[in-house]
């Protein structure tokens, strides 16, 4: 038992090594100015339809802008691209007029730090490092008659903000091309979402009817984040949802030589990261062929995109045709994600135990709403979750308890019969069974409640909203580390005080790695999101309490017994 008990331990020391920091925030030091412009490059190969004119039905890819040579011509280009921007009370966003990109957005209710709450996080940005945009634009032959993300549109304002007492506003980009088709960009905000109705919708002015098709994508390059940790890392990269895939992940390392070319009904494409998303949302009844490429030929580092194309819609001389899509883009907040799109939700990446961490996070949640404040909410939660597995504690501490009062005889044991392992173990198993104690019976419930543990680890990690979360004195957020490393001490108390309640291995050896662990967890802890740490540390408190009531009720039988005989 003490041989399983220890094995258990040593393993839940390898887990926590290998999830150690994921929590690190994904942010960089964004500014309200101008990024450098990014142009394109052509659209991709032509492949012919049988009944309609000619179609791309590759996206096309993004190129460095080149460098004019003529000063004049370089300014007069500066000035066309001067963004569009657009402010709610959640966004702000800056909506380039070439393709009529969104090139840079920061979250207005999320700072970069939670000592600087001024300085608002940037989710999308037009520029390396963290190069993270949302593009879109349109397929059809011959290509000239339609717009991709490198056409440059002219907007209707330069500046849109909404304003007292409105809800919603729309930013609308027009491109008039040389045959008579002209093409309308609209972006619908409103008050209090991060999810945006955009539409590109066609006019067919020419005397000829047109076939086109519509694409939109996401463009990232990977996160550079000097803080990241380097034992574990949050997911971040590509992934697309459908009814019959479901989640699937598209890692970039595997884009160049897997690329996704897959034709789905009501799913969606994203790029997704620590806390944040943005995601492209076709319609539910629209069939969409979802892709995945790289473009790092003559860059400084690798593009990777994900993104969608319809089919192709033709439309007759003097008609008009829109495709409409949803874009999210913002905190991963799974309740408004669930309300967003079938499937969305899964972005906020739980891993394998998300059928035990989503009920973990509604009911955190559902404690939120009453008490007000996350701290108390998990302590709360870590009550709720001991009185959950109070039989199964019972029992393991009721084992404990029994094999301690056999602590005596079993060191008697090991004097007897020395380095005879063999006889050592059949003579302890005899004991065992002649005392009716089961040796895993301590060992099996600290196994079942793993689980439980890693699962709530990643609703601390995931949840957004904890982040930047303070809860009393000097715990100002609960997702970094305690500053002052007070509760990593109290845990490693707490953990030393539990190992005195256990009885002590018959192995000298094993004896002394079993006291040493208290260290190496504090110091593991030390390093850990302060909300993680108070989790374990009043679940600790609590096991003592239980574990000290348990072995003071058998060690008082056991005296009733002895005097009674």
């Amino acid at each position: 038992m003490d041989n399983i008990r220890l094995i258990l331990i040593l393993a839940l020391v390898g887990v926590l090594f290998m999830i150690y920091s994921a929590w690190v925030e994904d942010y960089g030091k964004p500014a309200y100015t101008a990024p450098p412009t990014t142009a394109m490059s052509s659209p991709g190969s032509m492949q012919p339809d049988a009944d309609k004119p000619a179609l791309p039905t590759d996206a096309p890819a993004v190129a460095p802008t080149p460098v004019s040579a003529d000063a004049s011509a370089a300014n007069a280009d500066l000035a066309i691209m001067q963004p569009v921007v657009v402010e709610t009370d959640v966004l702000r966003a800056e909506i380039s007029p070439r393709g009529a990109t969104i090139n840079n957005l920061w979250l207005l209710d999320y700072a970069v730090t939670a000592e600087n709450p001024e300085q608002k996080f940037q989710l999308l940005k037009a520029h390396v490092p963290n190069l993270f945009i949302v593009q879109s634009g349109l397929l059809g032959q011959p290509q000239a008659n339609f717009p991709t993300h490198e056409a440059v549109f002219t907007p209707e304002a330069s500046q849109y903000e909404l304003a007292s007492g409105e809800d919603e506003l729309t930013a609308i980009l027009r491109w008039q091309g040389p045959t008579g088709i002209e093409v309308v960009k609209t972006y619908r905000f409103q008050r209090g979402k991060y999810l945006v109705q955009a539409s590109q919708e066609i006019i067919n002015h020419s005397e000829a009817p047109v076939a086109v098709r519509a694409y939109q994508q996401l463009q990232r390059t990977e996160l550079n984040d000097p803080n990241k940790n380097k034992f574990a890392r949050t997911y971040t990269g590509a992934v697309y949802f459908g009814p019959e895939v479901k989640y699937k992940k598209e890692i970039f390392k595997k884009m160049a030589k897997e690329p996704l070319d897959v034709q789905i009904t009501g799913g969606w494409v994203a790029m997704i990261q620590h806390y944040f998303l943005a995601a492209w949302i076709p319609p539910e009844a629209i069939p969409q062929t979802f892709y995945t490429k790289v473009i790092d030929q003559g860059l400084a580092e690798p593009h990777y995109i994900i993104g969608q194309y319809s089919d192709a819609q033709t439309i007759a001389p003097g008609d008009r045709y829109s495709f409409t899509d949803k874009l999210f883009i913002g905190p991963k907040l799974s309740d408004r994600l669930a309300q967003t799109a079938p499937g969305l939700q899964l972005a906020v990446d739980y891993g394998w135990l998300t059928i035990l961490a989503e009920p973990i996070h509604w009911f955190l949640s559902l404690i939120h709403k009453v008490v007000g404040n996350w701290g108390w909410s998990i302590i709360i939660l870590t009550i709720l979750i001991k009185l959950a597995f109070y039989k199964l504690s019972e029992t393991s501490y009721k084992s404990m308890a029994h094999m301690r009062k056999l602590t005596p005889r079993m060191k008697a044991l090991k004097d007897r019969y020395g380095d005879d392992k063999d006889r050592l173990n059949q003579a302890m198993m005899d004991l065992y069974k002649k005392e009716k104690i089961n040796p895993l019976g301590g060992c099996l419930p600290i196994l079942v409640q793993i689980p439980v543990f890693i699962a709530l680890y990643w609703v601390l990690l995931e949840s957004v909203e904890l982040r930047h979360a303070p809860f009393i004195f000097w715990l100002h957020n609960l997702t970094s580390p305690d500053p002052y490393y007070v509760l990593p001490l109290i845990m490693g108390v707490s953990m030393f005080v539990q190992q005195k309640l256990n009885p002590p291995p018959p192995d000298p050896m094993q004896e002394k790695i079993m006291l040493s662990l208290p260290v190496v967890f504090t110091v593991f802890f030390a390093f850990f999101p302060a909300g993680l740490v108070l989790y374990w540390t009043v679940n600790n408190l609590l096991s003592i309490a239980q574990q000290w009531y348990i072995t003071r009720k058998i060690e008082q039988e056991t005296r009733h017994h002895s005097k009674a005989a």
